[in-house]
């Protein structure tokens, strides 16, 4: 049982905890962009400022997935002046999408594991298929998006022209990852 006085301290512990682990994410998302952006068209072609949100979103829920959406290209922007003033609008919906997809899906996940194996126990909740799902649930209305601020569907439909292998990073990485993650 939790005594009132623990209680109090809840909401304040998971802000805490909440925020320490967006911090790590963050982290990655910065770090993660700088390496990618040494070879010609690594940002674009591999999509790194995505990885750590659907991380972070999938494993530890939509709070520290949106802490994670939203601060990891504003302080890469601030930090580095990438992405650029123009392009932040869209980096942000799609990355707030991510967040809200990941987390959905993940809780989709948790809840047909326990359904199938009974309540209080449930298997692997990552799937290679889930994470596809992922990607497609923030890239199809975030394609929309770009084309709505940019006007442009060059531009929109780029993470499908010159992206694949940043998508296939998000799903298969983001696999291999959240696997290692949820086997702790």
């Amino acid at each position: 049982m939790v005594s009132p006085l623990t209680s109090a301290f809840l909401p304040a512990l998971t802000r805490t905890r909440t925020y320490a682990l967006a911090g790590l994410f963050v982290a990655g998302n910065i770090a993660l962009p700088q390496l990618v952006h040494l070879v010609h068209l690594g940002g674009p072609m591999l999509l790194p400022i995505y990885f750590f949100t659907l991380i972070a979103a999938y494993r530890y829920g939509l709070a520290t997935g949106l802490v994670t959406a939203l601060s990891s290209p504003l302080i890469n922007h601030l930090l580095f002046g990438m992405p650029a003033l123009e392009m932040l609008p869209v980096l942000l919906t799609k990355s707030v999408l991510l967040a809200l997809a990941a987390a959905w899906v993940s809780q989709w996940m948790q809840a047909r594991s326990e359904a199938a194996l009974g309540t209080g126990r449930s298997a692997s909740i990552v799937s290679i298929g889930a994470l596809a799902i992922v990607v497609a649930a923030y890239q199809l209305p975030g394609t929309l998006a770009e084309y709505l601020f940019t006007g442009s569907w060059t531009l929109a439909l780029q993470d499908f022209r010159i992206g694949l292998p940043g998508l296939a990073l998000q799903i298969f990485g983001g696999w291999a990852v959240l696997k290692l993650m949820f086997k702790k």
